[in-house]
């Protein structure tokens, strides 16, 4: 077998049975990691559900077939399995002799937004339209690139030997690296991108073993940075009416609070079991507005009730806590670094997603991971699952 991973069987020959080689202690079977595997799996699948109870009566948005989301669902969970697979193909030390490249062309995409190909979705000037139906939201794949990148620089001289953790000048530079696509992010205005790449950099940072003087400073940054965007009036009307909705939720509640006021009454309304999928009266009532992503999880809690919007949230600890144990136990920084940017960006976007429909955090229009519809964002997550697999395969064996 040729590739950039290379999984050979030493002492099993052709002679031996298939089934012996495919399950030898160093197959690429037995080295995968199958609980984050089949939990983001079966995430995608409760999502698919989901997605079809929450659109199958719009047709406003269906183009009249009830299984047009579903479909297109499955097609980029689809995608997003085959981009897992080439990433695990690859290998993320040959991603890694990428990242220059990765890194251009992430920042070339979202300029893009900036010219007549940018559309705006729901407020936010983020996606750029090819045609035919096809559009792409460059700041999901940005979070990937800002990953890997500042993993390169954070831990190029640690690998090789020569140093114990990152100097202050590599700290800086990775910093800076993530600053540029983060900056142009936020002219979008993509804010709840840019506060999941907040979230990410203080990840890496903490998992580099970089001085905590850079962490309480970037947190100090951070603080200074929010008051200044809020006094110069940076933010769009809309943005400030999402805070000023979350700070008091009974302010026009038919207006800038009604998304949040519907979906917590669905959610509520669903009690221990739910109302049954397809039969929840907020979700086939179409109360809840952009149901099929940004407030799926209403469909789970008002449908599922509290044991099937549970279950998600147990598959989602799953896919973090087999992600920390990958950190944990891989012997290349690289590798710790990126797991650990890659644990930051799907606990907090889990977190924000969830607790925006819940009411105890502002809505930022973010997907919840592997559930919500659309296909950046589902390509985006499965990229970084193939990444924590290809971690976890090119350990040593006796990690």
């Amino acid at each position: 077998m040729t590739g950039a991973n290379n999984f050979s069987v030493s002492g099993y020959g052709p002679e031996r049975p298939v089934w012996t080689r495919i399950f030898a202690r160093d197959s690429l079977a037995r080295r995968l990691d199958w609980p984050i595997l089949l939990s983001a799996l079966a995430l995608s699948l409760i999502g698919t559900a989901l997605v079809y109870s929450a659109t199958r009566n719009r047709t406003e948005i269906n183009q009249g077939d009830p299984y047009y989301f579903l479909i297109r669902h499955l097609m980029n969970t689809g995608i997003g399995l085959a981009l897992m697979v080439g990433t695990i193909w690859l290998g993320h030390r040959t991603l890694r002799t990428a990242v220059p490249i990765l890194y251009g062309i992430s920042v070339m995409l979202i300029l893009l937004v900036l010219t007549p190909l940018g559309a705006t979705v729901n407020g936010a000037h983020a996606w750029i339209v090819f045609g035919g139906g096809f559009s792409l939201q460059p700041s999901e794949f940005v979070k990937i690139t800002i990953i890997l990148g500042m993993a390169m620089l954070l831990a190029a001289r640690v690998d090789a030997g020569d140093k114990a953790y990152p100097d202050h000048r590599t700290v800086a530079q990775a910093l800076g690296l993530a600053a540029v696509p983060m900056l142009i992010v936020m002219l979008m205005p993509d804010l709840g991108s840019v506060m999941v790449m907040v979230i990410i950099v203080l990840g890496v940072l903490l998992a580099s073993g970089a001085s905590n003087r850079w962490v309480f400073g970037l947190i100090g940054a951070g603080a200074l940075g929010a008051i200044a965007i809020w006094q110069l009036h940076i933010l769009d009307e809309y943005q400030i009416n999402r805070f000023a909705a979350f700070a008091n939720p009974d302010l026009d509640p038919a207006g800038v609070g009604y998304n949040t006021n519907q979906a917590r009454i669905a959610i509520g309304s669903g009690g221990l079991t739910g109302a049954g999928l397809f039969h929840g009266s907020q979700t086939t009532g179409q109360f809840v507005p952009e149901q099929q992503t940004d407030f799926v999880f209403t469909v789970a809690g008002e449908e599922l009730g509290f044991v099937g919007a549970g279950l998600i949230i147990m598959l989602l600890g799953v896919v973090l806590w087999r992600a920390c144990r990958i950190a944990r136990e891989t012997t290349e920084l690289y590798g710790t670094i990126v797991a650990a940017g890659i644990i930051a960006w799907f606990a907090f976007q889990a977190f924000e997603n969830i607790g925006m429909t819940l009411g105890i955090m502002p809505v930022a229009g973010l997907p919840l991971p592997f559930v919500s519809y659309g296909g950046s964002s589902m390509f985006a997550v499965w990229l970084a699952v193939g990444l924590l697999q290809s971690i976890r395969v090119q350990r040593p064996l006796s990690a």
